[in-house]
């Protein structure tokens, strides 16, 4: 299920996969950082489970795709 308030963490971490598919490292940790403070301002602002449960789904591949390029 795609919403629209996840539209920007799921852009971004597109561009994260597109950095790391390039082997740009500085622009994916870039990326990554970006994409933690957007997942922190959807936990602040989440008011439902399946909102929890869809963020923690982007925690997850964030996480996977961190490993990946350290």
């Amino acid at each position: 299920m795609h919403q629209p308030k996840f539209t920007a963490l799921h852009n971004k971490i597109q561009e994260l996969i597109d950095a790391i598919a390039h082997q740009n490292n500085n622009d994916a940790f870039l990326k990554i950082a970006e994409a933690e403070e957007l997942i922190d301002s959807l936990l602040d602002f989440s008011d439902t489970d399946s909102d929890i449960v869809e963020i923690s789904k982007y925690q997850i591949l964030l996480k996977q795709l961190s490993q990946k390029i350290r």
